[in-house]
């Protein structure tokens, strides 16, 4: 039987590939993240503000942190310090390359460009894709100050070629190639480039804040244009690689979606659209409880140690700025929930000996638990059923997943968060190819995830309330 895709799971899906293909990096997906918060009525704050006198009943927040991280917020209408956080958090980094800090390269007369590998990438996925930058850019503006301004190229600029068959008969057999001398992009010729790009004969009379000796010219005047500003006026840059091809939805019925980023872009955006469909709705001056707060972490990939990182300051520095007592802070801890919102891993039609017998979760079948006795997962059956309770306020369904005794497990946000003392769940959709440059994940199973994290800000404080455990 053909599943159908329901109007409201179709509409969930494409309001995430608008997002996705607006956001090729972290910094992207916390620019549009905070478009549409302040849309739904969130104010900005700073770090830097004492905006703990400000805070108001029934006011919404958010804030940044090196723009690419974001936490928001809201108050409900009896709050006071000492009230718990019904947290969801994520994370918008995934697996790319970036480019070096010197990334000129030229061999026999190809334009390179010198790329390191981020996060556990499946990066021969990365072959012969329509490539191009995406990053922020450190420029001069007209008053003599600085900026960081977001870039993207939405043209294929890049192209990592494959070795032809003929030249590498067993490759069907046994791919391998090396990360440093045989995953090296093209951007160009260097025939191309000499009439019209000038020579670099600055470099010897180049300031310390000067890149323009660290990069082709020719690349230097892609970034230049995009922005509008001329090459000397760029003093650095973070820029990664993305795939041009679009998002889209798929298969027979539309119940795919077939995508870059979804780990963990998806849970990232249900995060956002769910707060902000919540913040916006007639429930929100009426609901009583938790402070209701989404977390949109960078760095998960590479272990989230960094200033934007789950390791961070970010939950700790906001639990005690709104509960700064000890006591207050205690109270607040013990009344909050986290809810860890990473992709897992759907079972697969052609390796389904990967999976655990009895856990094998499908895509479009619900919110996924991950649990992993070793603590890899934070899920414990208090979170666990406190998930199940809050999927079952919407009708949906939920799914388990644990991994093989004898294969390796990953891990999430959650562990280190749960750290500070909250309780903690992990769940996710399922997917298949996690960290390909193009994944799969079900389209229906966008709406299941707005909707527990909807149930969790609309109804975890009561339900908090008829469970007795310590």
């Amino acid at each position: 039987m053909m599943l159908q895709v329901g109007q409201s799971s179709s509409e969930a899906a494409r309001r995430f590939i608008a997002f996705v293909n607006a956001s090729p990096t972290p910094f992207h997906a916390v620019h549009n993240a905070s478009v549409r918060l302040e849309s739904s009525g969130f104010t900005k704050i700073r770090e830097a503000d004492d905006w703990e006198k400000t805070l108001q009943p029934r006011g919404k927040y958010y804030f940044t942190r090196n723009q690419s991280s974001l936490v928001a917020f809201t108050i409900p209408p009896n709050w006071k310090p000492g009230a718990g956080l019904s947290i969801v958090a994520t994370h918008v980094d995934s697996p790319n390359l970036r480019v070096r800090p010197i990334s000129k390269r030229e061999k026999i007369g190809y334009l390179q460009v010198g790329v390191e590998t981020y996060g556990g990438g499946i990066w021969h996925s990365w072959f012969d894709r329509d490539l191009s930058l995406a990053g922020r850019v450190v420029v001069t503006q007209q008053d003599g100050t600085f900026q960081s301004k977001l870039i993207k190229v939405d043209r294929p600029l890049l192209r990592i070629p494959t070795l032809a068959i003929h030249l590498d008969k067993n490759v069907n057999d046994n791919l391998k190639f090396n990360q440093e001398t045989e995953f090296v992009p093209i951007i160009g010729l260097v025939a191309e480039t000499l009439n019209k790009t000038p020579k670099d004969d600055k470099k010897s009379n180049a300031t310390a804040a000067s890149i323009q000796g660290n990069h082709h010219p020719a690349l230097l005047s892609v970034i230049a244009d995009e922005l509008s500003v001329s090459p000397e006026e760029i003093h650095d840059f973070e820029l990664h690689l993305y795939d041009t091809q679009p998002s889209v939805l798929g298969g027979v019925n539309n119940e795919f979606m077939f995508s870059p980023r979804m780990d963990n872009q998806v849970c990232s955006f249900c995060a956002v659209d769910a707060i902000s469909t919540y913040a916006t709705s007639s429930d929100f001056n009426l609901l009583e409880g938790n402070v209701n707060c989404i977390a949109l972490f960078n760095h998960e990939e590479i272990g989230s140690v960094s200033t934007s990182g789950a390791e961070s300051s970010l939950i700790p520095s906001l639990l005690q700025r709104l509960s700064p007592t000890p006591a207050l802070h205690s109270q607040s801890v013990s009344r909050s929930f986290l809810v860890s919102a990473d992709m897992g891993h759907a079972i697969h039609p052609n390796f389904t000996s990967k999976h655990e017998d009895n856990h094998q979760p499908n895509m479009n079948g619900g919110i996924v638990i991950k649990t992993n006795a070793k603590q890899k997962y934070a899920s414990d059956a208090i979170g666990s059923f406190l998930v199940k309770k809050l999927v079952e306020r919407k009708g949906g369904k939920v799914q388990e997943f644990e991994a093989r005794n004898d294969m390796a497990c990953g891990s999430t946000v959650g562990p280190m968060l749960s750290k500070l003392g909250l309780r903690t769940v992990d769940v996710g959709n399922a997917m298949l190819s996690m960290h390909s440059i193009r994944e799969t994940a079900g389209s229906h199973d966008v709406q299941n995830a707005i909707d527990l994290f909807t149930s969790l800000f609309e109804g975890f404080a009561e339900l908090d309330k008829t469970l007795t455990l310590d």
